[in-house]
């Protein structure tokens, strides 16, 4: 993609399914808590966390240390151990809980980084699927003693027996934890009770040597102990994932927030070292009563045995076990399950960009832990916890090297960020301090330096991996911990418009706008745009540079790099699963190990070939989808570009907009001002020649002069009204008034009005109608007469013979209108200009010889209301059609019809022979008369247009048909209807 184009994603809606998008369900997995969810009390998250302290794995620890290493060694072993834990669990827990999240989000802003931490994800959730597969075990043994069970499916009860416990998070586990808590207390005193009233017991138990006979203390064994011990540091992290729903510290109530904190956070070991103490008097006191030492670190064996012993040998004990058994299970494994859905969904969510919800991770834990049981691999998993301490206290080592070092020293910022877009993908400092420390351990569980080195190798990774922290964090400034500065942002996230806590919010470029931290971890297009230095490809290069000068970003993003990762990830995975079983087989193989390893080293070689071909697809796979992605991309940008041209192109027509805008004003004002200024003297000349016209001495010749000069000013005037009409049109100032009109009134009275000037000049005007119209239609009355009258003027003016026909039919909610004449017709290249101001066309009658504004204002008037206009032609005349929408609407109540029921129809106003029954012709008045009627009607003298009508009919009656004409129109307000009705009375004076 072209680097000199800005990223900037098209936004698409993210909808999340319902397990994911339900935060009852969900947990604010991924995310801050925010403190509208942190409804509970400070004692109802410690009383939740503290249920975590039941798992029987505790006592099994204990028994262990007690029969292999002896009193002594086993109890330093258990307080040194204890020690260690509460002080690296005390600052974890404070920072889960003061800045509400879970141990991953801690890991990611405390010195890891956000691809960093995808491996202390994974340790972490191996962690809780290891423990959740012995605690689940022990369980099982307990239904297969108690219900005779086989032990598969007292397996598959006790590992799904826990999930609909956790689908709803603390909500559903505060309630569990809460109920059970007094009972499982009880039942938990009264066998060491009955135990510890053993005085004999006691004395005996504190000078116990073990297998290995050391009455005394033993640095080597002490060692070994305190390596088995330090594989439970991981157990902070379940506790902080309670923590992090903590209400914020009020004043006045510090200190119980600080007693919650600090007791059920890192003193969780308290109870745990005590009962460490109690599984190994109970083994002990289980190899007292001669029970064999191979099983008596079994907790369900220990309570059984003492159960037995306080109640007999009944129902009692076993009922009682069996219940205390069920119930440590549940209380602790509800928190692997629930831990573990949290780092499964941590670890999938930055891998694969995708979210399916807690729940199916959830699941997904259960049922890894489910498979370890079934598989029966328990003394290589004891095997693999060896191992596993190292890797823990690492990454706990250098988590707390940075949380209790680096931060107050300001070798890195203050507080907690995990958003992925401020952070790196890789931050040397965690990530180095964990695989030195890491490395530095599994040296020492060699037995590189020896056998007292080999027992401590978990305390030589936490040594050496909270040494590293600090040094490499100095070492690199700081600069790994923050990518670009944070902003502060709120309300909707952008993707999934759903309104999160600012510290759960981030400013994304790419997006132009805030999004949330769960959507920002599963964006997988924008190619971490915000941070180009934060990308791990492109921290990788700049680290290697250094070495290999030719490197670069993209070669760590080649098909061969992806390949290489996904192939050797694929293939630890395989080793780990092939080595448990092996390790698991060859316990119990005999002389059959050689052939045990041979078909391990097939197995595995057969496993490699299938995920090299696996790996290889799935590499061509991303490779496709990144084609594509890459391709959307820059197509994306070059619309960025499109779209950023035509907004431009789009400011510069507003520009030009305002400035035509600007000018049309000047225009209607300088019109405005000059019809104002035109009419003045306008009037006054026509008012001089009507009086000119009046005077008696007056001969023939000038009487016809002055008759053409009155025309003459008229028309003017006219010209100027519609000058003045096309001005408003223009500026938006005429609105349409819609009502019910009667449409079949509206064309009868639009011919009356015209019918006298047809027969004056000896031409029919005809009106058709095209099948039935409705009665009334919803419209413009006054504008539909307008266009009406417009067009039926300019057809009567350019028609010197023959007639004028107007057809109306109404169809489909539509009115089509179709005024035709005899005139000369139009030429080809006056079709498109008919319609222009002023046109002038050949053979016009009568005044002007061009239309003036008329059918320009016709147009406009048409297009205002919806419709459209057009003219056809010929040899023998033209004719305008205009469509125009008017809905048809009920006759309303009272509302006088006259002409509403006609149907296909043809009335005909001949002009010679014989006139046909009907209405008294219409005769017009002098041309004095009409000229200050017109003036009256131009100015809107209403009273003036009536009072002169009613002496016209007093003068001569037969002035009547013309004067209730425009009495009508009169008492309608319809004055621009009388004006051009009289106009078409004035003709030139031959």
């Amino acid at each position: 993609m072209d680097q000199g184009i800005p990223l900037r994603l098209v936004k698409t809606r993210r909808d999340y399914n319902t397990w994911a998008a339900n935060e009852t369900l969900e947990d604010y997995a991924l995310r801050y808590a925010p403190a509208t969810f942190r409804k509970w009390s400070a004692f109802a998250v410690g009383n939740t966390a503290f249920g975590a302290v039941s798992f029987l794995v505790l006592e099994a620890i204990g028994g262990a240390l007690v029969i292999h290493y002896g009193f002594v060694n086993a109890l330093w072993a258990i307080l040194t151990s204890g020690l260690v834990i509460f002080l690296t669990g005390l600052p974890i827990a404070y920072y889960c809980a003061r800045y509400n999240v879970d141990i991953d989000l801690l890991t990611r802003g405390a010195g890891f980084g956000y691809l960093g931490s995808t491996v202390t994800s994974l340790i972490y959730a191996s962690f809780t699927f290891i423990f959740f597969a012995l605690e689940a075990s022990i369980m099982a043994f307990a239904l297969r003693m108690a219900f005779g069970l086989p032990f598969t499916y007292a397996a598959v009860v006790s590992a799904l027996f826990v999930i609909p416990f956790v689908t709803h998070g603390i909500s559903a586990i505060s309630r569990l934890q809460a109920y059970t808590q007094p009972v499982w207390l009880i039942l938990m005193a009264i066998p060491l009770i009955f135990v510890l009233h053993d005085t004999h017991i006691l004395a005996a138990f504190t000078h116990y040597g073990g297998r290995a006979h050391a009455e005394k203390f033993t640095p080597l064994l002490f060692g070994a102990g305190v390596s088995v011990c330090l594989s439970l540091m991981a157990q902070i992290g379940e506790q902080a994932d309670y923590l992090r729903f903590m209400p914020a510290p009020r004043p006045g109530r510090r200190r119980a927030w600080w007693t919650t904190v600090v007791t059920t956070g890192a003193g969780w070991i308290v109870p745990g070292v005590l009962k460490q103490l109690a599984g190994a008097l109970l083994a002990f006191w289980l190899i007292h009563r001669g029970v064999d030492p191979a099983t008596a670190d079994r907790p369900t064996a220990m309570y059984q045995s003492a159960y037995r012993a306080a109640f007999g040998p009944g129902a009692l004990a076993l009922a009682a076990t069996v219940v205390f058994v069920i119930l440590s299970q549940l209380k602790i494994n509800v928190t692997n399950a629930y831990a573990g859905s949290l780092a499964w969904s941590n670890f999938f969510s930055r891998l694969t960009h995708t979210h399916p919800g807690r729940v199916v991770w959830l699941i997904f834990n259960v049922l890894i832990a489910l498979l370890l049981m079934e598989l029966r691999v328990f003394a290589a998993l004891v095997h693999v916890l060896d191992l596993f301490a190292g890797f823990v206290a690492a990454w706990i080592g250098a988590l707390v090297a940075d949380l209790v070092v680096n931060k107050p020293l300001g070798l890195s910022p203050a507080g907690i960020e995990f958003r992925r877009a401020y952070l790196y993908d890789i931050n040397p400092v965690g990530v180095g301090a964990t695989v030195g420390g890491a490395l530095l351990g599994l040296a020492a569980y060699s037995g590189a330096w020896g056998a007292l080195a080999a027992a401590f190798s978990p305390a030589v990774a936490l040594t050496a991996a909270f040494v590293l922290s600090p040094a490499i964090s100095a070492a690199t400034g700081g600069r790994y911990y923050r990518a670009r500065p944070a902003q502060a942002t709120a309300g909707l996230c952008v993707l999934c418009e759903t309104s999160f806590a600012p510290e759960d919010m981030a400013a994304c470029p790419s997006y132009e706008g805030a999004i949330c931290s769960l959507c920002c971890t599963l964006e997988s297009r924008c190619h971490d745009a915000c941070k180009p230095r934060g990308h791990a490809r492109r921290q990788l290069a700049a680290w290697l540079a250094p070495l290999f000068p030719g490197i670069t970003a993209d070669g760590f993003g080649s098909r061969l790099a992806h390949f290489l990762v996904a192939f050797t990830g694929a293939l630890f995975v395989a080793a780990a699963i092939l080595g448990t079983l092996y390790y698991q087989g060859q316990l119990s193989a005999g002389a059959l190990q050689p052939a045990l390893a041979a078909f391990a080293v097939k197995a595995f070689a057969a496993f490699a070939v299938a995920l090299g071909l696996g790996s290889w697809w799935w590499v061509l796979t991303l490779e496709g989808r990144q084609r594509a992605e890459d391709e959307s991309q820059r197509h994306n940008a070059l619309l960025e570009q499109e779209i950023a041209q035509h907004a431009a192109t789009h400011e510069r027509l507003k520009a030009a907009y305002r400035a035509l805008d600007d000018a049309n004003r000047a225009k209607q004002r300088f019109i405005s001002h000059m019809s104002h200024e035109l009419r003045t003297p306008l009037n006054s000349l026509l008012g001089y020649i009507e009086i000119l016209r009046q005077h008696p001495g007056l001969m023939p010749p000038e009487q016809r002069a002055l008759a053409i000069m009155y025309g003459s000013g008229m028309h003017l005037r006219q010209l100027i009204e519609d000058i003045l009409d096309v001005a408003r049109i223009e500026s938006g100032r005429v609105t349409l008034e819609r009502h019910d009109v009667a449409i079949a009134d509206l064309l009868s009275s639009a011919l009356d009005t015209f019918r006298a000037e047809a027969d004056r000049r000896g031409l029919t005007l005809t009106l058709t109608l095209d099948g039935p119209l409705p009665a009334v239609i919803h419209g413009d009355e006054r504008r539909l007469r307008q266009i009406l009258f417009n067009l039926i003027a300019n057809a009567l003016k350019f028609t010197a013979a023959g007639g004028v026909t107007v057809r109306a039919c109404y169809r489909h909610q539509l009115l089509h209108l179709a005024v035709t004449d005899t005139g000369p017709g139009l030429p080809a290249e006056a079709m498109d200009a008919i319609f222009q101001p002023f046109f002038r066309g050949p053979g016009a009658t009568t005044g002007p010889g061009g239309c003036g504004l008329g059918l320009t204002i016709t147009k406009m008037l048409v297009e205002m209301m919806g419709g459209d206009i057009h003219v056809e032609s010929s040899a023998h005349g033209a004719t305008f059609r205009v469509r125009l929408y008017g809905p048809s609407r009920p006759t309303p109540a009272g509302m006088n019809v006259a002409c509403a029921t006609l149907e296909s129809a043809t009335a005909v106003a001949p002009s010679t022979g014989t006139p046909s029954p009907g209405p008294a012709p219409v005769v017009a008045p002098d041309p004095r008369d009409v000229a200050t009627l017109m003036e009256q009607a131009r100015q809107g003298y209403v009273k003036g247009v009536t009072g002169h009508l009613e002496a016209l009919v007093a003068r001569d009656p037969r002035y009547r048909p013309f004067a209730d004409r425009l009495l009508a129109l009169a008492g309608d307000f319809r004055m621009r209807e009388i004006t051009t009705y009289l106009e078409t009375l004035i003709h030139d004076v031959p």
